[in-house]
């Protein structure tokens, strides 16, 4: 079994505000790490001579190419891509880096999620790997990072060696991390220090080496560098007792402090706090704050080409001592912020950076790709490195200018002089990755966040105000695996509100309190704003099926699960820019086409999770176990919920839907995808209106009862579809008690699972 460092810090560390996305997606095929994909790059024999011709070196003219990539699995095949050479120093390198290009001649084209792949030579490291591992370091310490992994590289069919397939940077990899890609994407290369030129943002367009320092990647016809300029007059101007509140007002401050501590463990010299290069900035349009992305990190863990020892320097001292390096220096003057900066040197020493965790893994990456670095013919070319190089790398240091260390003996060295120079700190709270269910106005509410402490949380509060009146109200939250907030003793909190039944503006703030007295306010001043929605389109969830096996076929002939759109209305509605989920944590999992689904209309939606086979068809499967399904607005409406429902199990073929059409209480259906619903043949007196539940009392706050004449399966189950009580009740006049014990106030619906339909009953528990 291969050994990987996992993401078991992640969700701890990362801040994630309000309803943004997972920024850790899978690996998927394209980045496995358990195989040494094949990459084969086909084109013109002459094409390939220009480019890799002296004199050519510095140029981005994409070659027309095909690319096929084989995992051992599968082999796919993508015609007519673009191929260039790519990096600084490696362009004159014998072994080259190349870039590879979906969208250059196929506007819009992506494969596997990307439009392009970054194939690294790395030409200057012996053991091929120190940019891989910092790769999975940085996500394993919570910044939204690129994936990587090792791939064999072939050109017209000559092994061009072993390479480090880097994901690009784009706005493809900003929406995939913070859920958006209109906002503005900097490239930052030397000399990016982030030094005040002064108020004009025209200003941080200067030029050095032929090419902005902050290069503006995305929006370029606008060219507006304003929130830039803003950003970097906050950073270098403001008073350092004010600095919190004005910095995490422009910038995600909790992924950049784990980036800082990353930096100096990994020794990335040539990264923004030393060298003044090397790093993107995204305007992330969801939250408007900046968020910082490392780039390019082969100059790292003992790999040195400026005569400083890495491995020994202070990690408080990091940045160049004689430059301007404000978000090293300024943000670190800041005692809570070199508090947290300690905490997570400590953390990641104790967890991750440390030679238990880091020599199996290592270990492991050099048995994978051994044969490959063996084998290639270019390796050796710019540095004479040998085989016996290579496996010596992993240990000690080589006899060349710049492998001061091999990877072990630095991880030793740097891990023992960090632990032996950090400060005794008592940090604060550290409250991040706040998220909310993105509640509609006949929604409750529902809050969580992490809530980290080097010596253990006692309280956590969320207070708020509705549309800035009247005197703040503090709910407590919970960290017990009852308040939606994840498993019991996890570090997350939670907590709910009931529904406003009216539009309106939540305006909240959390705080948060440790064993020794330290308290700690999320934001630091202000307040985070919640926009509530009344969502009245005329849409919805009408028929579903999750396991389909002979009802109908898609497009491709497979019986997949499906989801039945219905349009109620009498004009046509555009779903362009909304959204079905699974997930009423994650409402944008996957975006509807840019179509109108006309009056009347019933739309068939395919959750197969194969996006390759249409724009109707989804990235996420149905659970045949049961599960929530919903439609959901945009981010300008907050993601408010359109329609959904919670659906019980279902046998193959069976389907619950609304009856009638688009208003009806959800129950079994007779399957017709595509057509009206009907009810069951046979089974008329078994509809909805005509069972005789009795649910009493409702609201409850101590123990709810029911009343039913048939047998069959009772459940209560909260408004993220977690069955929290119920079971089989025989057939009977009698009644059926639930205790409230552990409930948290909110709305819940009792299921009744009969033997041909479901019954949905709201409920609301009120705590006494």
């Amino acid at each position: 079994m291969p050994t990987r460092i996992s993401l078991l810090l992640c969700c701890a560390i990362a801040a994630i505000h309000l309803h943004a996305q997972n920024p850790f997606p899978a690996s998927g095929p394209l980045y496995r790490d358990d195989a040494v994909p094949r990459i084969d790059i086909w084109l013109p024999a002459d094409s390939l001579a220009i480019l890799l011709a002296p004199g050519n070196e510095q140029s981005n003219y994409h070659w027309h190419a095909t690319f096929t990539f084989d995992d051992g699995d599968q082999r796919d095949t993508v015609y007519n891509v673009g191929l260039r050479l790519r990096g600084n120093t490696s362009r004159t390198a014998e072994k080259k880096s190349f870039k590879v290009s979906f969208n250059t001649y196929e506007p819009g084209r992506q494969w596997n999620g990307v439009e392009k792949l970054n194939l690294n030579g790395e030409h200057n490291d012996p053991a091929v790997c120190r940019a891989k591992v910092c790769w999975d370091l940085l996500r394993q310490m919570g910044v939204p990072a690129p994936r990587a992994n090792h791939v064999r590289l072939y050109i017209n069919g000559e092994y061009r060696g072993l390479y480090v397939n880097v994901e690009h940077i784009d706005e493809e990899f900003v929406e995939t991390r913070f859920g958006n890609k209109n906002g503005n994407l900097y490239k930052c290369l030397w000399p990016a220090d982030l030094a005040y030129l002064g108020n004009n943002p025209n200003l941080y367009k200067f030029e050095s080496g032929g090419r902005r320092a902050y290069d503006l990647r995305t929006n370029e016809e606008m060219d507006d560098y304003t929130h830039l300029a803003q950003f970097i007059d906050v950073l270098n101007n403001t008073p350092i007792s004010f600095l919190p509140c004005a910095l995490e007002q422009v910038m995600n401050v909790e992924t950049l402090l784990p980036a800082v501590a990353f930096d100096v463990l990994a020794g990335n010299w040539d990264g923004p706090f030393y060298n003044k290069n090397n790093f993107y900035l995204y305007h992330n349009q969801a939250t408007g704050l900046f968020e910082f992305i490392p780039y390019d990190l082969d100059n790292t863990l003992g790999i040195d080409w400026l005569g400083q020892n890495w491995g020994t320097r202070n990690v408080y001292n990091w940045a160049h001592p004689n430059e301007p390096r404000p978000l090293f220096k300024r943000v670190l003057q800041v005692p809570e912020y070199r508090e947290r900066f300690t905490y997570y040197l400590q953390l990641f020493l104790d967890n991750v950076f440390n030679e238990e965790v880091l020599f199996p893994y290592l270990e492991d990456i050099k048995q994978r790709i051994a044969p490959y670095a063996q084998a290639d013919p270019y390796r050796p070319l710019d540095y004479g490195f040998t085989y016996v190089d290579f496996e010596t790398a992993f240990v000690d240091d080589l006899p060349f200018f710049h492998t001061d260390y091999g990877l072990q003996g630095y991880i030793t060295t740097r891990h023992n002089s960090a632990q032996s120079q950090l400060e005794n700190t008592d940090v604060a709270p550290i409250i991040t990755w706040v998220t909310d269910n993105n509640p509609s106005a006949y929604q409750d509410i529902a809050l969580s966040a992490q809530v980290a402490d080097n010596a253990g949380v006692t309280q956590v509060m969320w207070c708020y105000r509705l549309n800035g009146a009247g005197t703040d109200i503090c709910i407590p939250m919970y960290d017990n695996g009852q308040h939606l907030d994840g498993a019991a003793g996890d570090g997350r909190y939670g907590a709910e509100l009931p529904a406003l039944n009216a539009v309106g503006m939540l305006e909240y703030y959390l705080t948060a309190v440790d064993n020794t007295g330290q308290q700690s306010r999320k934001p630091v001043c202000g307040f985070y704003e919640l926009q509530i929605n009344d969502a009245t389109l005329p849409l919805a969830i009408n028929e579903v099926m999750a396991a389909n096996s002979s009802t109908i076929a898609d497009n491709f002939g497979e019986y997949d699960d499906w989801v039945e759109l219905y349009n109620y209305s009498d004009v046509p509605v555009f779903l362009g820019g909304r959204y079905l989920s699974d997930n009423p944590t994650n409402p944008d999992k996957w975006a509807f086409p840019d179509i109108w689904i006309q009056a009347q209309e019933h739309l068939l939606i395919w959750a197969d999770d194969d996006t390759n086979q249409g724009p109707l068809h989804t990235d996420f499967k149905l659970d045949a176990a049961g599960e929530f399904i919903g439609i959901f607005e945009n981010a300008a409406n907050n993601y408010a919920l359109i329609d959904g429902f919670v659906f019980g199990p279902q046998s193959s073929n069976s389907a619950v839907g609304r009856l009638p059409d688009g208003f009806g209480a959800v129950q079994a259906v007779s399957p017709t995808p595509g057509g009206p619903n009907m009810a069951i043949t046979g089974v008329d007196e078994l509809i909805d209106n005509q069972i005789d539940i009795l649910v009493f009392p409702n609201p409850f706050s101590e123990e709810l009862w029911v009343r039913w004449p048939t047998a069959g399966t009772l459940q209560l189950v909260d408004v993220w579809g977690r069955v929290v009580g119920g079971g089989f009740q025989p057939a009977s006049e009698g009644l059926w008690r639930f205790s409230a014990d552990g409930l948290v106030d909110g709305v819940y619906f009792l299921v009744a699972h009969l033997e041909k339909e479901i019954i949905f009953r709201k409920v609301v528990f009120v705590r006494p």
